[in-house]
């Protein structure tokens, strides 16, 4: 029998070998040139760790809370689209393998979104996450050649109609015409507030500016995101980012990363770096994809023990003894003198 994988990129192969091209190339692809699609990974790996010895880590503490909620971990399932794509019980199967994040999009049409909140609330939801980073569709190359399909999504049902038969290019273009709204505006948010009693978290953040707007507008929670290199590229990877967002907000509302996450290690240099959780998106598709609602819990749990392990490792036995002290970015190396 074949053995399971063993860290994040296998079960990227998993899934490339499980999906149809168009579907598998939905998912990883980006935008344009993908250069922030790349980066988003690669600047992890120009941080180093600067590990703690002669530490007591017999036992190891992950807890935290978020909106005053306790939380084993600080990972989170990012709010991701058209998950059925990836498998057919899509979200479902998400939402069962973790307490997923629950998310909405501002649409065009204010009934629309009114309408999704009112679902959300009814249904338990303990917060929204508005993503800001899209007032129109980031140019993506790879679906326009595979000329995407965006699949019926049984949220929308009677409330906004898409033409599926529309031809030439990204079929997702008709969608985000439909449901993106380019007027969407910082009124929008105290709109928002005005309609919902849940905290609202602004996802898309990338600048100590908006930030701090962000505070300013009343928010709960921003996360820094880039869209997973999906929307804008060269936009700067979020681990890049991150503490200057932290800095902007001085510890107002709580900061998250989105973007890029592969490694415990990774999740371990965001947190020095100053976020409160970091969330996941492709990799919990691509669980989803390779083995469904076992393959996300896979996911989750892998980068849950791979942070367990780097906690000790680095002699931090909980969350609160990570600090940025703990991490070196490539200009702060020492130069050798020889």
């Amino acid at each position: 029998m074949e053995d399971g994988p063993v860290n994040l990129r296998e079960f990227q192969e998993l899934a490339k070998r499980n999906l149809p091209k168009m579907y598998y190339d939905y998912f990883s692809g980006g935008a344009e040139d993908q250069f922030t699609l790349r980066e988003n990974v690669e600047a992890f790996q120009r941080i180093m760790l600067r590990p703690r010895i002669l530490v007591d880590v017999s036992k190891i503490d992950m807890s935290t809370t978020l909106l005053g909620y306790n939380m084993s971990s600080p990972i989170l399932v990012a709010p991701t689209g058209s998950q059925q794509l990836a498998h057919p019980q899509g979200e479902l199967a998400t939402a069962r393998a973790a307490a997923a994040c629950n998310a909405i999009m501002v649409f065009k049409r204010r009934d629309v979104s009114a309408t999704l909140l009112q679902r959300a609330e009814r249904n338990g939801y303990k917060a929204i996450v508005v993503t800001v980073d899209t007032p129109r569709l980031g140019r993506r190359e790879a679906d326009e050649k595979n000329k995407m399909i965006i699949p019926r999504n049984s949220n929308l049902e009677g409330l906004i109609s898409v033409d599926a038969d529309l031809t030439g290019g990204s079929k997702l273009e008709a969608y985000a015409s439909e449901t993106l709204d380019p007027s969407l505006s910082w009124k929008d948010i105290e709109w928002l507030k005005s309609i919902t009693k849940l905290p609202i978290i602004l996802k898309g953040i990338i600048t100590a500016e908006d930030a701090r707007k962000a505070v300013d507008a009343g928010v709960s929670g921003i996360v820094v995101s880039n869209h997973g290199g999906r929307q804008l590229d060269y936009t700067p990877p979020t681990i890049s980012v991150l503490e200057e967002v932290v800095k902007a907000v001085s510890g107002a509302v709580p900061v998250l990363l989105d973007g890029g996450v592969r490694r415990g290690t990774d999740v371990f240099k965001a947190l020095a770096l100053g976020a409160k959780a970091v969330m996941i998106g492709r990799p919990v598709v691509y669980g989803l994809a390779a083995n469904g609602e076992h393959g996300v819990r896979s996911v989750i749990k892998m980068l849950q023990n791979e942070l367990e392990l780097t906690m000790a490792l680095a002699g931090c036995p909980t969350l609160r003894d990570i600090t940025r002290n703990h991490v070196m970015i490539n200009h702060e190396r020492p130069r050798s003198l020889l």
